[in-house]
C-alpha cells in the first residue's frame, strides 16, 4: 500500500497542508460549487458540478485521486456498494461515478444547514431507519429510481470508525438488488481514512484510489450476494476484516417493509 513520503519536515508540512486544505475545501465547496448547484437547472448538471468541485478541490490540495475499473459499471441500472472510511467518502464517490447515480443517505443529513439543501437539489435519497412507514415509502422510491434507469450508490457498512477495517454489511442493499433484479457492483475506497477519518476533523495529505470491481448478478440468495460483494471489497480495500465469525443471515422481506441500508 502506498504511503506519504517520509520527511524531517513532515509535522510542519502536515499542519500547513491541513490549514491550506481546509481553506481550499471551504472556498471550492461552499463558496463556488454549492451555490451553483442550488441555482443551476437539471439534476445531471448539478451532479456533474459536484464531481467537478470534488476533483478541483483534491487537485488544489495536491491529493492524488485515481479511479480504476469504470468499464465494469453496467450500462443498465445497478446498485454500487462501497466501504465507508471517511467523512469525505460521499464526495469521492460523487467524483468517481457517472451522474446517473443516486446516493442513499441517512435521513438526518437532509436537515443539515446548507449541505442538506444542496444534496436535495442533487436529487439524492434519504432513508429513515427509525420510522417504518417512512422507510417503506423510501424503499418504493428506490425502486422507482431504478425503474427510471438510474443507479444507486450505498455505503453498506452503514457507518465508519477511526479503527481501520471493514465492518459487517447491512443486508438492505442486497435485498433491494434481488427484488429489483439489478446487479450489485462492489467498490473499494482506499486512502480516505487518513484524509478525513473517524474521530478527526483535520484534513491530512493522502493518496486516494477508488476501485470498481466486477458486477455480481442478483439471482443469488441475499447472504451469498452480500458475501460475494464483501469478499471483493475486502480484497480491494487493503484493510483488515472486522466482521465477527458468525454474521446473521436475513430472510426475505415483505413487499412494503423498509430495508436497512445505511
Amino acid at each position: 500500500m502506498r504511503q506519504a513520503p517520509p520527511s524531517l519536515f513532515a509535522p510542519l508540512f502536515g499542519l500547513l497542508h491541513s490549514v491550506y486544505s481546509v481553506l481550499v475545501f471551504c472556498v471550492v465547496t461552499f463558496l463556488l460549487v454549492c451555490p451553483l448547484i442550488l441555482v443551476v437547472p437539471g439534476v445531471e448538471r448539478r451532479r456533474r458540478l459536484g464531481a467537478f468541485g470534488t476533483r478541483l478541490g483534491l487537485l488544489l490540495m495536491g491529493i492524488p485521486f485515481t479511479v480504476k475499473g469504470r468499464e465494469n459499471l453496467p450500462r443498465t441500472p445497478c446498485i454500487v456498494v462501497s466501504n465507508h472510511a471517511s467523512y469525505y467518502d460521499g464526495l469521492l464517490m460523487t467524483a468517481a461515478l457517472p451522474p446517473d447515480f443516486c446516493f442513499v443517505i441517512q435521513h438526518g443529513v437532509a436537515n443539515w444547514p446548507y449541505a442538506g439543501a444542496v444534496l436535495k437539489r442533487m436529487a439524492h435519497l434519504f432513508v429513515n431507519r427509525e420510522n417504518a412507514r417512512a422507510g417503506a415509502m423510501q424503499t418504493r422510491q428506490m425502486f422507482k429510481v431504478l425503474q427510471q434507469g438510474q443507479s444507486l450508490a450505498i455505503f453498506v457498512e452503514g457507518t465508519f470508525k477511526a479503527e481501520a477495517g471493514l465492518l459487517p454489511f447491512k443486508n438492505g442493499a442486497f435485498l433491494l438488488a434481488r427484488k429489483a433484479g439489478v446487479p450489485v457492483v462492489p467498490v473499494a475506497i482506499r486512502g480516505s481514512r487518513r484524509l478525513l477519518g473517524g474521530g478527526s476533523w483535520r484534513l491530512r495529505w493522502s493518496w486516494i484510489d477508488v476501485e470498481i470491481g466486477q458486477p455480481i448478478v442478483s439471482d443469488l440468495d441475499v447472504a451469498t450476494l452480500r458475501d460475494a460483494a464483501r469478499a471483493q471489497i475486502l480484497s480491494m480495500c487493503g484493510e483488515p476484516d472486522l466482521q465477527p465469525p458468525a454474521a446473521p443471515i436475513a430472510s426475505p422481506i415483505p413487499k412494503d417493509e423498509p430495508v436497512e441500508l445505511v
